[in-house]
């Protein structure tokens, strides 16, 4: 699926009701006396979204995957600091919110990992590279793969129309070939 602003992707979405998680958890969480940990915790997981953000609008491929391991890192620095909180007795009675956010983190870094594997193995460099030069060579690469496609199609009908012809004819020698037709697309 094509998606034309960063709104519209599953994985922003889920940063951002990830980072207002976070925010409603350092609401109620005493995090007094750990520091900067409040402040890091939100930085982080608002960093997660604003990666992705900032990466899709870049317009490369390049860029998108660079700011996508910063979102992707940050989502793994809030899983660190939702570790350290865990394992602290102050936040026993916090224990089912804490892990609920590190499994928000978890789909996130993972959801991320896909499209940047994804993204390592396209042949689109990003949208700002994308003359209509290079449109018209990739839908004609496109246009290609379809037509074979098609072919292979084509070709396993016949295989099995020509099987049954061959069985046909061991019982009637004047069994025909029923015809097939090819229609790419």
């Amino acid at each position: 699926m094509k998606y034309s602003t960063f709104e519209e992707l599953p994985v922003w979405n889920k940063a951002i009701e990830f980072a207002l998680t976070v925010f409603k958890f350092t609401a109620k969480a005493d995090l007094r006396g750990l520091g900067d940990t409040k402040n890091q915790l939100e930085r982080a997981a608002l960093s997660v979204s604003n990666n992705i953000a900032e990466g899709f609008e870049r317009g490369s491929t390049t860029e998108l995957v660079h700011f996508l391991y910063i979102a992707r890192g940050s989502a793994g620095e809030s899983r660190s600091m939702l570790r350290m909180c865990e394992g602290l007795e102050r936040f026993s009675d916090l224990r089912s919110e804490i892990s609920n956010l590190t499994g928000m983190a978890v789909n996130i870094s993972k959801q991320l990992h896909g499209w940047l594997e994804s993204l390592k193995n396209s042949e689109i460099k990003g949208v700002k590279f994308l003359t209509v030069k290079e449109q018209v060579r990739y839908q004609k690469k496109k246009s290609e793969e379809t037509e074979f496609e098609d072919f292979d199609q084509y070709m396993a009908e016949f295989k099995v129309r020509h099987e049954d012809w061959l069985r046909r004819r061991e019982t009637d020698p004047k069994a025909v070939l029923e015809p097939g037709t090819f229609r790419p697309r």
